[in-house]
């Protein structure tokens, strides 16, 4: 039997193990076909339900995926014909909002975010979590791809099922009904953050708390991450709403006016939250000077009081001969009860001061 290739070393050389492609349908979450706004029972794969409704002339496909791969996503691609580079933001994904037109299919990127819990604005590490959904919008179907475990989207399809006649207006009523969604977390979302804010503005404005800065910095670098999620949103609203192109139905257009709308009530809360923060920022760190500044009034005030009998051992410790008082009997404890009167009166002075 013929041995295989071997190195110098005596270990044989072995090709890599090739990867074993994963199906599209792993992937994929749900897949439907909507006719008339009502959606036809049966299981279909996304190739199956394209098929159907292109036989059929009418009504839409809803393909809905997590996180594919590569292969899985150039499958779906080649189904509906996606163009290869919104391919590669599906797969990639860490994408900015953005809106982009090929042919007569359109693709919109989503950032979502998720409030994380905390017992604590002092001891929390993460206030927002983000995640993406990509929709591939064309005549005939709709392509989901989520990123994130809590970008879901299972309640907006069971919310559009309960309305036949938004469905019926065709698939720019699934991609109104996600934005909707999306921008409608942000809205809760801030509010939750909102707490948070008044909590921070409370612990630095209170004068028995000392608050670390490092504690506002990261509400702030949490605060930046969400504008970065939310704020692009805002031109692909705009151009949602616009009737240049002639693909998303007037009707739809006025449902994207109400979303705008609610984006534009989010990004001004959130350049509030920074702006509020920045000032906090400023008070935080002059609260810290004008403590330092107290601390140093204290210090300097033991010192002034500390080289009184300094200064008077000093001159006592210089061993001349003829000096005041070295003879007298009552000598050593005169000094004493000056030391002390002195260093009494000195304390007062800078107790009444405000300095001690």
């Amino acid at each position: 039997m013929p041995s295989l290739p071997s190195w110098p070393n005596g270990k044989s050389l072995q090709t890599p193990t090739p990867k074993i492609p994963v199906p599209a349908a792993r992937a994929i979450v749900d897949c439907a076909v909507y006719v008339d706004g009502a959606r036809l029972p049966g299981k279909y794969t996304h190739s199956a339900a394209l098929t159907e409704v292109r036989k059929r002339g009418t009504g839409f496909a809803w393909v809905g995926m997590h996180a594919p791969d590569e292969h899985q996503m150039q499958d779906v691609a080649e189904t509906f014909g996606l163009h290869e580079l919104m391919v590669e933001d599906a797969v990639h994904a860490h994408e900015r909002p953005k809106l982009e037109r090929y042919d007569d299919v359109m693709f919109l990127v989503l950032r979502t975010v998720v409030y994380v819990p905390h017992e604590s604005v002092e001891t929390a590490n993460e206030i927002v979590e983000t995640g993406e959904i990509m929709v591939f919008v064309g005549p005939d179907f709709v392509v989901t791809v989520r990123h994130g475990d809590h970008s879901e989207l299972a309640s907006v399809r069971r919310s559009l099922e309960q309305l036949p006649e938004r469905l019926a207006m065709g698939p720019w009523s699934v991609l109104h009904a996600i934005t909707d969604h999306v921008v409608d977390s942000y809205l809760s979302v801030t509010q939750m953050v909102e707490q948070d804010v008044d909590s921070m503005e409370e612990l630095v404005f209170n004068p028995r708390n000392s608050i670390a800065v490092e504690h506002i910095y990261l509400l702030k670098r949490e605060i930046v991450e969400l504008r970065r999620s939310v704020t692009p949103l805002g031109l692909p609203l705009l151009q949602l709403t616009q009737p240049a192109g002639g693909l998303v139905p007037k009707e739809i257009r006025r449902y994207f006016r109400d979303v705008r709308d609610h984006h534009t009530i989010v990004a001004e809360r959130i350049s509030e939250y920074d702006e509020v923060l920045s000032s906090l920022v400023d008070a935080a760190l002059a609260k810290i000077a004008v403590q330092q500044n107290t601390d140093m009034r204290k210090i300097s005030a033991w010192v002034a009081i500390a080289a009184v009998p300094t200064g008077i051992a000093g001159i006592y410790g210089m061993n001349f001969e003829n000096m005041p008082e070295l003879s007298s009997q009552y000598g050593y404890p005169s000094v004493l009860i000056f030391i002390a009167s002195v260093c009494t009166g000195l304390f007062f002075l800078f107790r009444r001061n405000n300095w001690l």
